[in-house]
């Protein structure tokens, strides 16, 4: 984190720790106003790495799942940077400014930059750790787009899905028409916080990991890593694989399952009525699979509503059966939600 933000954060109250804003004071208040109000939350708990360079998209393209050359000035896109085998190493959202910018988790930033360098070769591409040279807040709920309007000066359109508006000093990822993430300078970034908090209230990371839980958007963590193969967590759904692409490493296992037919364990959306805490890497049980693990939870965090909400990537025959446990056969029972969007065969 940018030590003038920190200061500037911790002036307003934030708690931080490991560079990680965990609450303003009451998080359980916070995720309250997550649900029904406004919120803005710092996002420095993701790394940024950029790309910069005449052959990066070329480079990009032989990497990552996604179609690099769908990625522009004005549209973003979610992808996973895979091994050999289709194990995802890291699920990330990557834009264009000037160059190539990859957002994911800041505990696996400088690991997946050192892994992508190894194959730069002789290819005219630079890597630059560029979390410290942008600050990022995202703004979610009733009165962000008035807000995004009012920075941008630019009318949105609701459809535009993972579209980028550029404004000087901040450019904007739209997700969805009620949540936006601002990408600012270091000096604008205290003025453009002010601004917001005139309709937005301050609120955790564990804000914006719910709106993300919800939004059906899976964050890999050095925990989960080499676990899912991108199907497992729907980045097929997000469009964060390509089947038309050439070849990255790990394409043969992720076309093979795609082509395999009904994939046999995905993602879904649940909550675990828990008052112990739920975290990324927990196993889950079903009386259908004895005492082998049929799932394993993606991302957590605190709901609203009680317990906590989680991604989790089950066994499809044993949510069909019914009764997915937390950690035990005798755990907490998951109730299965709705995701925004329909799951691929």
């Amino acid at each position: 984190m940018i030590p003038t933000w920190r200061t500037f954060l911790q002036d307003c109250s934030a708690v931080i720790d490991n560079d990680c804003v965990i609450h303003f004071g009451d998080i359980t208040t916070e995720l309250s106003h997550t649900q029904t109000d406004t919120v803005m939350v710092d996002l420095s708990h993701f790394g940024l790495i950029s790309f910069s360079g005449e052959e990066a998209q070329s480079f990009l393209q032989r990497q990552l799942s996604c179609d690099v050359r769908k990625v522009n000035l004005h549209t973003a896109q979610y992808g996973s940077y895979c091994t050999p085998k289709g194990r995802i190493l890291t699920s990330f959202l990557l834009w264009q400014n000037e160059d190539f910018l990859m957002q994911l988790p800041a505990s696996l930033c400088a690991y997946i930059q050192k892994r992508l360098s190894m194959f730069v070769l002789r290819t005219k591409v630079q890597l630059t750790d560029y979390s410290d040279t942008w600050v990022r807040i995202g703004l979610a709920g009733k009165h962000a787009s008035m807000l995004v309007e009012e920075i941008s000066d630019a009318k949105l359109n609701p459809a535009q899905h993972l579209s980028l508006l550029h404004s000087e000093p901040t450019s904007i990822i739209c997700y969805t028409k009620n949540r936006f993430e601002l990408i600012t300078s270091i000096e604008n970034a205290p003025v453009l916080w002010t601004q917001l908090n005139q309709y937005a209230k301050p609120a955790g990371a564990a804000c914006w990991d719910w709106l993300e839980i919800h939004a059906g958007i899976p964050i890999i963590l050095p925990i989960t890593q080499e676990q899912f193969v991108p199907q497992m967590v729907n980045l097929d759904t997000i469009g964060g694989v390509s089947f038309e692409k050439g070849c990255y490493p790990g394409q043969e296992i992720v076309a093979r399952t795609q082509h395999l037919g009904k994939i046999k364990r995905r993602m879904y959306l649940a909550n675990i009525p828990s008052k112990m805490p739920v975290s990324s890497g927990d196993e889950l049980f079903s009386s259908k699979a004895a005492d082998q693990s049929c799932g394993k939870i993606v991302n957590a965090a605190p709901s609203p509503d009680g317990g906590f909400d989680v991604l989790a990537v089950i066994q499809v025959s044993s949510v069909e059966a019914g009764e997915i446990h937390w950690q035990a056969l005798d755990g907490p029972i998951l109730e299965i939600m709705e995701l925004p969007y329909s799951l691929n065969s």
